[in-house]
């Protein structure tokens, strides 16, 4: 068995919202953070419009570094490693680890990024893969998950004040949102490699 036969497969849950929102996809063993990362945003349906990061604990300490991309803000204390040089499988080794994701500083949006099992390769399967999920998720920038919640009661109500102007709002990003629905079919994983370079080209 070769390294490069070998997944991970990974249950993504958005915290503090409920019914939860979550994913489940398969991951080569040998991808980075950022691999990671982008893997996250196509399968949850997020834009990679802001800045994110994993929150990891140490081993055998109390301590958690930020794996992610720095900024002129981070505090001049905290470790800050770079996502594409970290990679996933110097910190997850057993199933039922987890680590945190946060998106988008401003709306923080919590993830819990549990590892759930460590697999060979299918044949003729293209990875990453997402198996499975449930709901949308929330719209960007629409105020972190009080916001969202708002978001729906409003939907859930043609005759509110701010209905139709949040049903423009929502449209001109994602034509008929529905926050119910979720088809795993339609996610197309990104190349990290050019979202990289996207990145730092902006």
């Amino acid at each position: 068995m070769k390294i490069s036969d070998i997944i991970f497969q990974f249950k993504i849950t958005l915290k503090d919202i409920n019914p939860p929102i979550w994913r489940r996809i398969q991951v080569p063993f040998n991808y980075s953070f950022w691999d990671l990362h982008v893997a996250i945003q196509d399968s949850m349906g997020w834009f990679d419009c802001h800045l994110h990061a994993f929150h990891v604990k140490k081993k055998h300490s109390r301590n958690i570094i930020e794996i992610g991309i720095p900024s002129d803000d981070d505090f001049d204390d905290m470790e800050i490693l770079l996502g594409w040089e970290e990679f996933i499988a110097d910190y997850f080794q057993l199933p039922g680890e987890a680590v945190e994701y946060e998106y988008d500083f401003g709306d923080s949006w919590l993830h819990e990024i549990l590892l759930e099992g460590i697999f060979l390769k299918e044949k003729k399967i293209k990875y990453p893969k997402c198996l499975a999920g449930q709901r949308a998720c929330p719209p960007e920038d629409c105020g972190g998950v009080p916001g969202y919640e708002s978001i729906i009661k409003i939907l859930k109500d043609p005759k509110h004040e701010e209905y139709k102007g949040t049903i423009e709002w929502l449209s001109g990003s994602y034509g008929k949102y529905d926050p119910e629905i979720f088809d795993c079919n339609k996610v197309r994983f990104g190349n990290p490699s050019k979202r990289l370079e996207m990145a730092f080209s902006e």
